[in-house]
């Protein structure tokens, strides 16, 4: 269902939405589709992205913005939690970088999933506060992050450097849980935040959160110039794309 969601999201982003009207499109796909209930639809975009809030504004989105999105809802009881990051119309090379990062995150944590592992193992691989900007892990906490998923949206076992470390708990064949990760763009405004639900097989993990993520999607209108479509690795300010705006010349 939420799948569909974001299938419909991203047909409809596009500069001049606005973050509440995205989220009304979210819970409309997901009620349309049966659900008992949408939780919450985090929806964040521009310069709000970094530092991370959990809520959505009535923000106009912009040509070049990053957004991202948590969809959280229940169907016969049971919760999802499962974030998406798009680029709008645009990605610059700093917002691919921040998306590229947060990937890497995710990727390096979901090859140790299985079962025997622990929640200490996993959270070795993500960065520390400190690296990304925060004072300290508490200040950073649900950013790189997981969490068990079913009758509630937070349940154990929970992944975080700032329990996992002295209080692991070790990972069973059959579990549920959401993985989260993030990463600031060097803008300073943009950032990436992707999350996937995995469940726990005998020798790992499947991944059912299948909208696509393994690299930054853009949504919006494809732009066309003389010479053919428009770079979508640019900056949203137009004359850094050119050699003369970036004194080059």
């Amino acid at each position: 269902m939420v799948d569909a969601a974001y299938e419909e999201l991203h047909r409809f982003l596009r500069p001049g939405v606005r973050e509440n009207e995205a989220v009304g499109v979210v819970a409309k796909t997901l009620y349309d589709l049966g659900s008992e209930y949408v939780e919450g639809v985090n929806a964040i975009s521009g310069e709000r992205c970094s530092p991370h809030p959990h809520v959505f504004s009535d923000r106009l989105i912009r040509p070049g913005d990053p957004a991202f999105f948590d969809i959280l809802h229940s169907w016969n009881g049971y919760r999802t939690c499962y974030y998406r990051t798009f680029a709008v119309g645009s990605a610059s090379s700093k917002q691919r970088d921040a998306y590229t990062r947060a990937r890497e995150y995710m990727d390096r944590a979901i090859a140790l999933v299985k079962p025997g592992a622990t929640t200490a193992d996993i959270v070795k691989v993500w960065p520390t506060a400190q690296e990304f900007g925060f004072a300290d892990e508490m200040a950073a906490f649900a950013l790189q992050y997981g969490h068990g998923v079913g009758l509630s949206i937070w349940e154990k076992p929970i992944f975080s450097r700032l329990t996992s470390l002295d209080h692991p708990e070790t990972i069973e064949e059959g579990m549920v849980f959401a993985l989260e990760t993030y990463w600031p763009s060097a803008d300073g405004w943009g950032a990436a935040r992707i999350e996937e639900e995995l469940v726990v097989t005998a020798d790992g993990c499947e991944v059912i959160t299948k909208f696509p993520a393994e690299e930054l999607i853009v949504a919006g209108r494809q732009y066309y110039t003389i010479d053919g479509p428009l770079n979508l690795n640019r900056d949203s300010q137009s004359h850094l794309n050119t050699t003369w705006g970036r004194g080059e010349v």
